[in-house]
């Protein structure tokens, strides 16, 4: 009889797809980010992280000349072209750009999801700056206009939303997991280097960009998991679909 009980067990976790695995891990990602996220948020209220704020930040600095970041000047104009990417035109010029694609095959399901995942990410992003109202930092002249509030790192976040959400769409265009982690991959990279630059130019504390990072993910991964949902439900363009003409 338990021998009877462990081939069924064994049977049904054979039969469990990769598809599910993979939601499992995505919940597990989701739950780990807001944690993180919740985690920073309060040491950041608590002044716990202002030692480390100061630390990361001055390590990006000349110690001679707190107005100069370290490296040569190319590296300085780089960083200006990298924290361009998570700015909120060249996401809107991305976002719509997509949005044409789709909508061209009339895909208004997807177009849909798209926009509320970016737009609602924005709105996410502003309520979040407004009600936390951190200065931003101010040991070194900023290398870049700034006029918002300093917690979360809105590029930081709208970069990671953005560029994960279109990566959730490219990939359900192509077969082959080494094309799936590469186009993910390039679009972590992308999210990296946003964050990354907005610290070097000293517009950011490193908790807001890490703060950023996480609740940018998340938001991103809970409409990866909305998606699938309405798509299974048939609400949503079925992968396969994508790119019909």
């Amino acid at each position: 009889m338990i021998l009877h009980r462990w081939e069924k067990l064994l049977a049904r976790a054979r039969r469990a797809s990769l598809d599910e695995v993979g939601v499992l891990v995505l919940v597990a990602i989701l739950a780990g980010t807001l944690w993180a996220f919740a985690e920073l948020a309060e040491d950041v209220v608590q002044g716990k992280t202002r030692t480390f704020d100061e630390r990361v930040l001055l390590l990006m600095r000349n110690p001679v000349d707190r107005s100069d970041p370290v490296g040569p000047e190319w590296v300085e104009e780089l960083a200006r072209d990298f924290t361009g990417l998570g700015g909120v035109g060249v996401l809107t010029f991305l976002s719509l750009a997509v949005v044409g694609f789709l909508g061209l095959q009339r895909k208004w399901h997807t177009v849909l999801v798209l926009c509320l995942a970016v737009g609602g990410g924005l709105l996410l992003s502003s309520l979040l700056k407004h009600g936390f109202s951190r200065p931003r930092p101010d040991l070194v002249p900023h290398g870049s206009l700034v006029y918002t509030s300093s917690f979360p790192s809105g590029h930081s976040m709208m970069s990671t939303t953005t560029y994960l959400t279109l990566a959730a769409l490219l990939v359900r265009t192509v077969s082959g997991r080494r094309i799936k982690l590469y186009i993910f991959s390039v679009a972590l990279v992308l999210a990296s280097l946003v964050g990354t630059s907005r610290v070097y130019l000293g517009v950011h504390w490193p908790t807001d960009v890490l703060a950023g990072w996480t609740i940018g993910a998340a938001w991103a991964i809970l409409w990866w998991l909305l998606t699938r949902r309405l798509q299974k439900a048939g609400h949503v363009e079925p992968e396969s679909t994508i790119l019909e003409g």
